[in-house]
């Protein structure tokens, strides 16, 4: 099974998510990309992952979502709307492979809010694990 996460940037919560994911279940093959890459994967992230001894898992660069074949994905989860409606501008015939968490970008937060923002992407793919 081919999961893909997606977010803006590629940098904060589609990476998080991958890594987690792989880190619980590495029988599935799992990705992420954004819509516009920019920035360096974040450094809360990292810190996230090292205390969840999952820092292997992170990829080393942002991905962009050109980059990625959708209609090669199982499941694709966006953290938003404006995720979901990029990802069905690409793969108009995706729309039955897509989950929406909506959940907000730790980026424009304060670091408690973000550090709880990540707990919830934690909570969402320790669920999402179960189901597949």
């Amino acid at each position: 099974m081919r999961i893909l996460f997606v977010c803006y940037g590629n940098a904060y919560r589609s990476p998080l998510a991958e890594a987690l994911l792989k880190k619980i279940r590495p029988d599935l093959e799992v990705d992420s990309a954004g819509l516009k890459t920019s920035i360096p994967i974040g450094t809360l992230i990292k810190e996230f992952l090292k205390n969840n001894t999952a820092i292997k898992y992170l990829k080393k660069t942002p991905q962009n979502l050109d980059q990625k074949e959708l209609k090669n994905y199982d499941l694709i989860v966006t953290m938003q709307n404006i995720h979901t409606n990029a990802v069905l501008k690409k793969c108009p015939e995706c729309e039955k492979k897509i989950i929406e968490w909506n959940i907000k970008d730790p980026y424009f937060l304060d670091k408690k809010s973000a550090r709880e923002t990540l707990q919830d992407i934690k909570k969402e793919v320790e669920k999402l694990s179960e189901t597949l």
